[in-house]
C-alpha cells in the first residue's frame, strides 16, 4: 500500500511538472513563463529552459529582464553543449551589455565556448584556429583578468592540438613514401611553431626523409642529397645527444658514408663509360659531317658541270648564224 501511494505520489509529481511545461508553453503572460523558465534552469532542463527562454525573446525586449533571459539562454545552450550557438550569444551578450557586471563572465565563456567547439586534431582545424582567435582577443580586452591564466594554458593546449597535426601530415607523408614532401612539410612545421614540444619527433622524421632520398635518389641529385642527409645527422647529433635519436643519427651516417663511397665508385665509372660514349658519338658525328661533305661536294661538282654544259649550249645557240633566205623561181 505504501509503495502504492508513493508511486502515485511519483506521478502527480511528474505530472505536474510536465503539465507547468506545457501551460507555459501555451500562455501568453510573460511572468509565468520566465518563472518556469528560470525553475527549470535552476533544475538543469536545459531543453525545457531553452523552450521557454525562446518563447521569452520577445516578450522581454527592451526591458530589465531581457539582458537576464540572453545571459541565461547562453549558459543553458553551452551546457546542453551547443558550443557554436552559445558562444554567439555570449559574445552578443558583452557587446551589447559592456557595462553589465558579467561582461567579463560573457567574453569570458563566449572565447570557452570557442574552446569547446575546437575539432579532434585529425579533423579539419578551422574551428581551432577560431577558438585561438577569440581567446586571444579575451586576452588583450582583459588582460589583468583572473581568467587570463586559464586562458593562456587553453591557447598553448590549442597550439599543441595545431602543430601536433602538422606533424602527423608530415609524418603521413613520410609513411606513403613521399619523402620530399615529408621533408618539406616537417621544415615547415619547425618553422611555424618553434616552441614545438615535438621538436626531436620532427628531427627525427625529416632526418628519415632525407636518408631515404639520398639512397633512392636519381642519379643526377644523389651527391647533394647524400650530403644533405650527412648534414642533418650531424645536426640531430647535436641537438639530441645521447638519446634514441642521436643514436639512430650515428647509424644512418654510417650508413649513409658507404653509400657515398660506392656512389664515388659508380660516378667515376658512369663518367669513364660517358667519356667512352662522347669519344664514339664524336667520332661518329665526324665520320658524318665527312661523309655530308663529301655528297656535298658531288652534288655541287655535278651541278657545276650542269651549268656548264648549259653554258656551251647557250653559247653555241649565239654563234650559229640564221639560214639564208630562199627565193622561188618564177616561171
Amino acid at each position: 500500500m505504501k509503495k502504492y501511494i508513493l508511486g502515485l505520489f511519483a506521478v502527480a509529481v511528474i505530472s505536474s511538472c510536465v503539465s507547468q511545461q506545457e501551460r507555459a508553453m501555451r500562455s501568453a503572460d510573460k511572468e509565468f513563463i520566465l518563472k518556469a523558465a528560470n525553475e527549470n534552469f535552476a533544475k538543469k532542463k536545459w531543453k525545457n529552459a531553452l523552450a521557454l527562454y525562446d518563447r521569452l525573446a520577445n516578450l522581454v525586449a527592451g526591458t530589465d529582464d531581457f539582458p537576464n533571459v540572453g545571459f541565461n539562454t547562453a549558459y543553458a545552450n553551452y551546457y546542453d553543449k551547443s558550443y557554436k550557438l552559445a558562444g554567439h550569444q555570449f559574445k552578443n551578450f558583452a557587446v551589447s551589455f559592456p557595462k553589465d557586471p558579467r561582461a567579463e563572465e560573457a567574453a569570458y565563456m563566449s572565447a570557452l565556448c570557442y574552446y569547446e567547439g575546437s575539432m579532434d586534431y585529425n579533423l579539419d582545424q578551422s574551428s581551432t584556429e577560431l577558438a585561438i582567435n577569440e581567446l586571444q582577443e579575451f586576452l588583450n580586452n582583459y588582460p589583468n583578468s583572473e581568467r587570463s591564466k586559464n586562458i593562456s594554458q587553453l591557447i598553448d593546449e590549442l597550439s599543441y592540438k595545431l602543430e601536433f597535426k602538422a606533424f602527423e601530415n608530415g609524418k603521413q607523408y613520410y609513411k606513403m613514401g613521399e619523402y620530399k614532401a615529408a621533408n618539406v612539410a616537417l621544415e615547415n612545421v619547425l618553422e611555424d611553431f618553434p616552441s614545438t614540444k615535438l621538436r626531436s619527433k620532427i628531427y627525427d622524421y625529416i632526418m628519415k626523409s632525407r636518408y631515404e632520398l639520398a639512397t633512392k635518389s636519381v642519379y643526377s641529385l644523389k651527391d647533394e642529397r647524400i650530403e644533405s642527409a650527412l648534414t642533418y645527422t650531424r645536426l640531430v647529433e647535436k641537438e639530441l645527444p645521447n638519446t634514441e635519436y642521436s643514436k639512430t643519427a650515428t647509424e644512418l651516417r654510417e650508413k649513409l658514408e658507404k653509400e657515398k663511397q660506392n656512389f664515388v665508385v659508380v660516378k667515376k665509372q658512369t663518367e669513364a663509360r660517358m667519356a667512352v660514349l662522347t669519344a664514339k658519338q664524336k667520332k661518329e658525328a665526324e665520320k658524318l659531317a665527312a661523309k655530308d661533305k663529301t655528297e656535298q661536294q658531288i652534288k655541287d661538282q655535278i651541278s657545276n658541270e650542269k651549268k656548264a654544259m648549259q653554258l656551251q649550249r647557250d653559247s653555241a645557240a649565239l654563234k650559229t648564224p640564221p639560214p639564208a633566205a630562199t627565193f622561188k623561181i618564177q616561171r
